[in-house]
């Protein structure tokens, strides 16, 4: 579909979501969000696809919310809206293929929130995080769900509450990041980390981030109880077949796209 926010590319098994309103500093408004997670789908539904980059044009990643679409919203025209903006936080935890953010400058409120659902996180050294919602009147309440499951309770209410801003080097101390590079290596760095994913088994790929976060919801021996079913599952597949018997055989693996 022809796309008008966001830009949607494919490198060989790697897509590639460009968040695109640069002048508006990535704001989400209807369109943004709505193109968002159709160009999530549309990825997740490509079999060549194995996994996913998501960035931003311009000088921020995102800079949250657009305000202006705050306007005029009746309280029912208002709650549709917001589980808009939140809906990329479903989206990502229910794909197969891992997602990940290249992100720099302003990574702020729902931009974070953003970052924050995806799997993994690349940060260029300029990159600053923040919950600031409150700093607004607002509060972050969406982007509190995917923060609260990366930092835990006692740093996500002081980020939440106080509105404070993280650089990149702290932000990666504290386990929001998993790496830390110039500006200019950001878009390599994190190709780089997909393409190691994309070269890995799609099917334990897959299998394994769902499971993940199915797991984190449930009790701990109903927790290894389901990873073990699906252990079973796994080794019994095609890709596990070929993984073995490549390792055995002391070459490269040969999988096929799911």
């Amino acid at each position: 579909m022809p796309y008008q926010t966001v830009i949607v590319e494919r490198r060989a098994h790697v897509g590639l979501l460009t968040l695109d309103r640069p002048d508006q500093l990535n704001t989400f408004n209807t369109q943004l969000a709505t193109e968002l997670n159709e160009g999530l789908r549309e990825l997740e539904s490509d079999r060549r696809i194995r996994a996913l980059i998501v960035k931003g044009a311009g000088r921020a990643f995102c800079a949250g919310i657009d305000l202006k679409e705050l306007a005029g919203k009746t309280a029912l025209e208002m709650r549709d809206w917001i589980r808009l903006m939140d809906a990329h936080n479903v989206t990502i935890a229910s794909m197969g293929k891992p997602v990940i953010a290249a992100v720099h400058g302003a990574v702020v409120a729902n931009g974070f929130g953003l970052a924050a659902a995806c799997d993994l996180t690349v940060a260029s050294e300029d990159a600053r995080f923040g919950t600031t919602g409150i700093n607004v009147g607002l509060f972050c309440f969406g982007p509190s769900a995917p923060l609260s499951r990366c930092l835990g309770k006692k740093k996500s209410l002081e980020l939440l509450l106080t509105g404070d801003i993280l650089d990149a080097r702290e932000a990666e101390r504290i386990g929001l990041v998993n790496r830390v590079v110039a500006r200019e290596r950001l878009d390599e760095t994190a190709m780089e980390l997909a393409q190691r994913l994309a070269e890995k088994s799609p099917t334990a790929l897959q299998m394994g981030k769902k499971s993940y976060y199915k797991m984190s919801d449930l009790a701990y021996e109903e927790a290894l109880t389901y990873l073990g079913e699906l252990f079973a599952t796994l080794s019994v597949s095609e890709d596990a077949r070929e993984g073995v018997s490549a390792f055995l055989g002391k070459r490269q693996p040969e999988w096929r796209d799911r």
